[in-house]
């Protein structure tokens, strides 16, 4: 019988690796059961989930034009399906949450419903309690810096390794646009 994908097979662990496990067929072939396949949870080690001789149940996930075979541990055993519970019904649109749009401060706050606002009540240009990511006197709250902080030494950073990168290649070619007599 020839080996098929989709068959569940009972095998014998010959070898261990750090990437999976070698498992043999009862037809003589052998397989290769992945680390990622060995069990639901995470493996760091195979070898605390199979020792050399196990007998283990084994499904074929794929057989190559050259002879290898994957093998599973982890779709061999059957699963309950799970039904998950209904999600409770979402009123009301957007993020605004009383007529839709995308209104961030909300239905009865200013700049309306529905709107594209993102003034946050009194304060302009933020969402409620938002101070854009900085505390008390213009400092990054939290000791995070703002996006705006990142970007401008980014930049900052960037014109520098250019330029030291234009003194070097410049110093190698002779200049730039130099002549040669």
């Amino acid at each position: 019988m020839a080996i098929e994908v989709g068959t569940k097979l009972e095998g014998k662990v010959t070898g261990i690796t750090h990437f999976g496990a070698f498992v043999e067929l009862p037809e003589g072939g052998t397989g290769l059961v992945h680390i990622s396949e060995i069990a639901d949870n995470y493996v760091k080690d195979v070898n605390d989930h199979l020792k050399l001789n196990d007998k283990v149940l084994v499904k074929v996930i794929n057989v190559d034009k050259d002879g290898k075979i994957g093998l599973s541990i982890k779709q061999a055993v059957d699963k309950p399906v799970e039904e998950r519970p209904a999600r409770p019904e979402r009123h009301g649109g957007g993020f605004g949450g009383r007529e839709g749009g995308f209104n961030r401060g909300g239905g009865d706050r200013p700049g309306g419903p529905g709107g594209f606002n993102r003034g946050g009540g009194d304060r302009p240009g933020g969402f409620r309690g938002d101070r854009g990511g900085r505390g008390f006197g213009g400092k990054p709250a939290f000791g995070k810096p703002s996006f705006e902080d990142k970007v401008s030494k980014f930049l900052k950073d960037s014109e520098e390794r250019i330029s030291s990168l234009k003194k070097n290649t410049e110093g190698k070619r002779g200049g730039r646009g130099a002549r040669r007599d």
